[in-house]
């Protein structure tokens, strides 16, 4: 679908769909950029104020993984108003605005309409120093590659949908999903990181994917390493998987080790949401990186592999 967005041809636009990034780029001045993007989705928990809660940090991510400090956001709501009541439309706009509130980031407006489903999320916009975004494009070899949320969200919702697990139980990947990347901004801007993303719905190996086409490199990924939510294996072993992470996998081109089994590979391919952010750090930025991400409480800030010089190839292996 790319392919149909037309090529921007003002010297102002510093970042836009070529490099399949996280949001949009415009350059206002020398030091002041506007960073945009807009995510929605239907819902992945049952309590209507959790999931707009999950939806607004998942619409702030994309500006947070760009460097970028949220100013304000648009609400996106697509609601069957003949099936569900609009009180419960309230209570999913009072989750938004739980997050949005706590990012500083006030939401202004926004627009609605009748929908066969359920969707909300934001048309979000952020502000950062054209000289300090983070992006795809800046990966080099040596690099090491930092993530910093576990993998297993989707395989967790779909549990959920499937009745395999109760609400009460997915309280640490809720905590997880609702937990902003705003720290793990801070910690890569203070390190002098270049170069992240957001692993959401393509995937920890799509989004990595990306960094490696669009920065011309290629990387490794130690599958031991990579942080996952509780009982996210278990689930994917007992072939629980959404539609999107099987769809992850087909497309992949990673070339896995000789024993690395479909699980495994699911695991790595599958579709999350508020994921969190994969940065690429220079080897000698990364105790400060660490340090910096030990300070802000991430959710996780594992090391799962490194960028290489194998232009285009991503190697997953089993590691130690």
């Amino acid at each position: 679908m790319l392919r149909h967005v037309p090529a921007g041809g003002d010297p102002n636009i510093l970042v836009d769909a070529a490099t399949r990034d996280d949001a949009a780029v415009y350059r206002l001045s020398e030091s002041r950029a506007l960073v945009a993007t807009v995510d929605f989705f239907t819902p992945v928990v049952d309590d209507a104020r959790t999931w707009g809660r999950i939806a607004a940090a998942n619409a702030l991510s994309d500006l947070y993984a760009m460097g970028a400090t949220p100013l304000f956001a648009l609400s996106l709501v697509g609601w069957p108003r003949e099936a569900l009541p609009l009180e419960l439309l309230g209570e999913v706009l009072d989750g938004l605005a739980d997050v949005t509130r706590e990012a500083r980031c006030p939401i202004l407006g926004g627009h609605s309409i009748d929908a066969l489903e359920p969707h909300v999320g934001l048309a979000a916009i952020g502000e950062a120093h054209p000289a300090r975004l983070l992006t795809n494009a800046a990966a080099r070899p040596g690099d090491q590659l930092v993530l910093t949320k576990p993998l297993g969200t989707g395989i967790l919702a779909t549990a959920l949908k499937q009745a395999l697990i109760t609400e009460a139980e997915l309280a640490e990947p809720i905590r997880v999903m609702t937990t902003l990347n705003a720290g793990a901004m801070r910690a890569a801007l203070a390190a002098g990181v270049h170069t992240a993303t957001d692993v959401t719905g393509y995937g920890l190996l799509g989004h990595l994917g990306n960094i490696v086409l669009a920065s011309g490199v290629g990387a490794r990924v130690n599958l031991n390493a990579v942080p996952l939510l509780p009982r996210a294996r278990e689930f994917v072993e007992r072939g629980v998987a959404p539609g999107g992470t099987r769809r992850n996998l087909a497309a992949t081109e990673a070339r896995f080790d000789p024993g690395i089994t479909e699980a495994d590979r699911l695991l790595l391919t599958d579709a999350q949401t508020s994921g969190g952010l994969l940065l690429a750090v220079p080897q000698p930025a990364l105790p400060a990186l660490l340090a910096a991400l030990a300070a802000e409480d991430t959710p996780a800030r594992a090391v799962i592999g490194e960028v290489t010089d194998e232009r285009g190839i991503i190697h997953v292996v089993r590691g130690s």
